[in-house]
Parts: C-alpha cells; structure tokens; sequence
C-alpha cells in the first residue's frame, strides 16, 4: 500500500511548465494540485555570474518536490541563462527618441505600465492623460477630477486598471482600454497625495493629507477600511510584494507597518527626526527603508519592526530611496546633490554617485540592479553604474527640473518627466 500511495501524491501536484523571471532572478513553477493550476517561485536573489549551477540546482531540488530528476537539467539550463543575463554588460547609450508636451499645466507625475509599452502623466490640468510610448500618442484623457491629480499608478504587472488620486480627496478606478471611470472612491477629507494598487490587483491603498490611508476593494468599488494611526499627513505608501502588509510614511517621523487583512497597526518605526519622505520593502519582505528630511535612511526589520541601521552621509535631507529589485542593494537620493549605494547587508556605503550641480528628487536602479537613473533640479538625469558609481551618461534637453524618472521592465526606455512640461522618452 506503501507505494500506491506515493504514487497518488505525485500525481496529485503535477508539474506542467517553468517559467523564468528575470528580475529579480528566479524560477516560477506552474503546477497543478487537485485539479487547480497553482503556482510558486523559487527565488534566486543571490545568483551571481559565477555560481556553480550543478550545486546549486541540487540543493533547490532536496528543497522542491516538484522538482524531480527528469526535469533536472532543463533547470540547469534556465538557472545558466539567467546568469548569462546577469553577466551581460551594460553598454546600452540611451539616446532621445520622443518629446512630450503632455499638459497645458504643469506635470505631477509619470508612470509606466510594466513592459513600457504605454505610460501615464497627471497634471495640474486635472487629467491623467495615457500615452502609447512607441508612437507617443496619446490614447486617452481620462477626465472627471475637479482638482490637480498629483498621484496615479498602473495596476502592475496586469496594466488594464490606472487609479488616479487627487486634490479634490477622491480616487477614480479606470480601464486602461476604454479609459473610462470603474469607480470614485469618496472618503477622504483632504487632497489624495499617494496610492498604491496591491501585487494581486484585488485593493488600492490612498493616502492623504488627513494623516489617514484607505484601502478600497477594486470589484465592489467600496472601502475596505482606514488606517488611522498617524499624527500628520501621509506622503508615502507602499505593499510589500506578497500583499500581506503595507507601509505608511508619514510627516509625524514615523512609519507604521499595518496588516492588509485586518487593517490592525502591527509596528511604529520610530526613530527619524525629520518627515518621512519615503518608505519601501525589499523583494522578500525582511527589511523595509525609509528616508527622511533629518539627512538620513534607515533601515529596519520588517517583520519585527526593530530599527538594523541609520545611513548617515548626506549633509542635506533625503529626498527619496529605494532597493534594487533582489533587495540587496538601497540608493539615496539627497537634496545635498548627490546620491548613495548601501549594500543592505553589510550597510556600507558602496559608492558615492556625485556630479548633479542640484537635489536629486528621485532615484531607480534598473531592473537588473546594476545601473542607478536619477533625475535631478539641476534639468539633467543621469545614469550610473550602480558597483563603481562612475556616471555612465547624461540625460540632456529639459529646460526645467526633472522631478520624476522611470525604467521599464526590460530595462531599455526610460521615462523623464519634468517642469518644463514635457516627458521625454529614451530608448
């Protein structure tokens, strides 16, 4: 009976394709278990150019039953072609392919959808208006706001949904194809100044100026619930990638980690002396960063909620930080003009990005996490190799600040959008 019943497992959790995904590096699983298409990733944050594949792969498969020894060496195979990925060299020159004028008032922000294929830009104009990134027209104009929209976002990675945030204190839910309205959120008391849609696509967080965060059922079009907590506005939020929590950054010095599905307040980071400018998880939910008007970033446990380390080096306020997507690595950007890379493990200072003559507003690695794009008031945004620092190239011709950068999922067109009122595009 012993065997028959081994037989019956297996066949119970059938393996039907792997699947790569390239950034952050890992294997997805597609497999069906009692009569259900399931799947599940195996993370490879730590692959690097010269790993021993063999090695590797075997200990994964004494970790995964799913993976048995016929399909051994076609996950060699994959695991070997994503570190040929990781091993390639960044040489692309972006150069200019379009110019936007996009508003007749000025700009708030831009955003791509995942692959870059189309982007969106929110305006003083009262109109978050979708773009198609290849021939740079414009698709829609998504209107109905009776106030500047300063927050909009791609449902990513599906890019069929957008939510719009704005000063009037609502949020519109819109198709991406018809680019008409699904949903108002009504709720809010003050202006709507950062949303986020959960990795699942099921909620949307809001956060305002009323110090409180909302999370609202995309289906229904209704309120899941309030995230009170906080003693002054709210300008930064962010879900982990599992969905199971979210961040709130918040002008009291604080940021508070809250469970998505009870909406309880699980943690207060407490610890920076300055407004919270922003707030981010890593890949796998361990650590969270937050950066802060007080000069500095730091660093905490985001399970346990205890401070790991402060990034000092900044002689002004850090205007903006984030991980690279494997979670290892965190970049600052500062209002001192300059910005930094910390390895999250050993929280050194790996290098000193110097060169722009003005703040730097934002920064982004690219997907693969070895080049940095920041854009800066100085009118310019650069690119640098994220290892050495050395800036690799100059991104010129906006008359004004560039407040907002971007990178698609491939990491070849970037997005820069700036006071001048225009967005340029850079293949």
């Amino acid at each position: 009976g012993q065997t028959r019943g081994a037989g019956v497992a297996v066949a119970a959790m059938a393996l039907r394709r792997l699947l790569l995904r390239y950034f952050p590096p890992g294997i997805i699983l597609e497999y069906v278990e009692g009569g259900e298409l399931k799947t599940r990733s195996i993370d490879l944050l730590d692959l690097r150019p010269d790993t021993d594949v063999t090695t590797l792969v075997e200990e994964i498969q004494k970790r995964e039953p799913l993976i048995t020894a016929s399909c051994l060496e076609h996950v060699i195979y994959l695991v070997q072609r994503l570190q040929e990925k990781l091993g390639e060299k960044q040489n692309h020159k972006f150069s200019l392919f379009k110019v936007l004028r996009t508003h007749v008032l000025p700009l708030t922000n831009v955003a791509f959808n995942k692959s870059g294929s189309r982007f969106i830009t929110g305006s003083y104009d009262r109109t978050c208006k979708l773009w198609d990134t290849a021939s740079g027209e414009e698709l829609h104009s998504l209107e109905g706001h009776r106030n500047v929209v300063y927050a909009i976002a791609f449902n990513n990675p599906y890019g069929d949904k957008i939510a719009t945030g704005s000063f009037d204190k609502t949020c519109k839910l819109w198709s991406t194809e018809t680019g008409k309205c699904y949903h108002t959120f009504r709720g809010h008391r003050a202006e709507i100044v950062c949303l986020s849609f959960n990795p699942q696509s099921t909620l949307l967080a809001t956060g305002s100026m009323d110090t409180t965060a909302k999370l609202w059922d995309l289906e229904k079009g209704e309120e899941v619930a309030t995230l009170n907590g906080h003693s002054a506005e709210i300008i930064a939020l962010s879900f982990n990638t599992t969905g199971d929590r979210i961040i709130t950054g918040s002008f009291d010095h604080t940021v508070a980690v809250w469970d998505v599905g009870t909406a309880r307040l699980l943690h207060t980071l407490i610890g920076h002396r300055g407004e919270i400018s922003s707030a981010q998880f890593n890949w796998d939910c361990s650590l969270i960063v937050t950066g802060s008007m007080d000069k500095t970033c730091m660093l905490w446990n985001a399970v346990t909620g205890t401070h790991i380390a402060t990034l000092a080096g900044h002689s002004k306020e850090v205007l903006d930080v984030c991980f690279d997507y494997a979670g290892q690595r965190i970049a600052t950007a500062s209002a001192d003009g300059s910005a930094r890379v910390y390895n999250a493990g050993t929280k050194q200072c790996i290098a000193k990005l110097e060169g722009h003559e003005d703040e730097i507003s934002k920064v982004c690695f690219n997907p693969k996490g070895n080049c940095i794009l920041t854009a800066s008031s100085d009118k310019t945004a650069r690119l640098w190799d994220a290892a050495t620092g050395h800036c690799l190239q100059i991104l010129e011709g906006h008359t004004d600040e560039i407040f907002s950068c971007a990178f698609n999922y491939k990491g070849d067109t970037i997005i820069t959008g700036s006071k001048d009122n225009s967005c340029r595009i850079w293949h």
